[in-house]
């Protein structure tokens, strides 16, 4: 019999997870209670489901007290309950980075709690061959982070590393779907030390990745996990081939022209092809398509001399999460004075090695025959 019991809980009411991201499937908070001649808690949850997560914690305590609650991440979502917990069991101590327990008191004025501090290396003993050995994960994707490796059950639980929007209960095959969205949108950025914990954990026998989102992953699942984290964390290509057409339109006319231009590069072999309408569709999607693949067409209308803002915001976005190594192809559209490439090209050069892909095409108001030869060219070099 396990002594690993899942405590979490599903969330089906939430509508924006960290207030931005569209989550239909709802999301999870992950805890676990590990059982030795000590008794651990991994993370506690949301305060919005605390009830919920205590009445599943009193459940597997069957009237025990617990000893220690491991604190991986310091985000509200995964330390709401914190406070609820430590006025239940005020002899708990807090297992912890020292970057947790100055955000503890930051989240938490006047916890009065113990707390033990660890780092890179150091374990906790919970007797009966339960040792929890603790992994330094610095900005994946907070500062404080740790993850904890436990050999006896060959389980890593690994904070928000492997997470995925969605709750726990669901039963899919699709987990890479959800997960590169949640990976490219809440990771992306800290790539390098995604990749720095990879090398950290792949000397470690593990059958089992218990993150703080998403569902336990072990066998193929797991595998196919650990293969996309090294494309994903090395920022390469996870499609060959693809495009994205991403596109700014004001009144259609631009849509048109991005439109064309997809049926141009599937016509001619894209491997795949996806069309962004960034006015309508979800960011956190569109974000997503374009770290994974290899070519991007950024199609945008000029709009008060500068560039429409759903194409400001989405260009925005990526470089706050580290957009980088890819080629980028340019349409830009203006009926008296086009602007827009100029600007998008200024943006882009604050991203690291962005290839543009020429020709630039430029629009009169909308596209005409006398525009296909240049969008042809553009499709023949994106291609090539």
């Amino acid at each position: 019999m396990s002594k690993v019991k899942y405590i979490g809980v599903d969330d089906h009411d939430i509508d924006l997870f960290e207030s931005q991201y569209v989550v239909p499937d709802g999301m999870c908070y992950n805890s676990y209670l590990i059982e030795g001649d000590k008794i651990a808690i991994m993370d506690s949850v949301d305060l919005r489901k605390k009830n919920e997560w205590m009445a599943n914690l009193e459940a597997a305590l069957g009237g025990r007290t617990p000893d220690y609650l491991v604190v991986q991440h310091m985000e509200p979502d995964h330390s709401g309950s914190v406070a609820s917990l430590v006025a239940k069991f005020p002899d708990i101590t807090i297992v912890c980075s020292d970057n947790a327990k100055k955000f503890m008191g930051q989240f938490n004025e006047n916890l009065q709690v113990n707390i033990a501090t660890v780092k890179e290396g150091d374990t906790l003993d919970l007797g009966a061959g339960m040792v929890l050995s603790f992994i330094a994960a610095p900005m994946v994707h907070w500062p404080e982070v740790i993850m904890t490796y436990l050999a006896s059950e060959d389980t890593l639980f690994s904070a928000d590393g492997f997470g995925k929007f969605g709750v726990y209960s669901a039963d899919e095959d699709d987990w890479a779907c959800e997960a590169r969205r949640y990976y490219f949108n809440i990771c992306g950025k800290y790539g390098n030390n995604v990749s720095n914990v990879l090398k950290k954990v792949a000397g470690l026998k593990v059958s089992k990745i218990a993150p703080l989102h998403g569902p336990v992953l072990e066998g193929e699942k797991m595998a196919e996990a650990l293969r996309l984290y090294k494309i994903w964390s090395a920022y390469d290509v996870e499609t060959p081939g693809g495009v994205l057409v991403a596109y700014a339109s004001i009144h259609g006319n631009t849509r048109k022209a991005a439109e064309k231009l997809a049926e141009m590069l599937e016509a001619k072999g894209a491997s795949k092809v996806a069309v962004a309408d960034l006015s309508r569709d979800d960011m956190a999607e569109v974000i997503e398509d374009a770290f994974r693949m290899g070519s991007v067409v950024l199609a945008c209308a000029t709009y008060d001399g500068d560039i429409f803002p759903p194409m400001h915001f989405f260009l925005h976005k990526l470089k706050i999460k580290g957009y980088q190594r890819r080629r980028i192809g340019i349409i830009e559209n203006g009926s008296w004075a086009p602007q827009a490439a100029r600007i998008m090209r200024g943006m882009l050069e604050g991203m690291k090695d962005i290839e543009i892909v020429e020709p630039v095409v430029t629009l009169k108001s909308s596209m005409k025959t006398t525009d296909l030869a240049q969008l042809e060219a553009l499709a023949d070099a994106i291609v090539k």
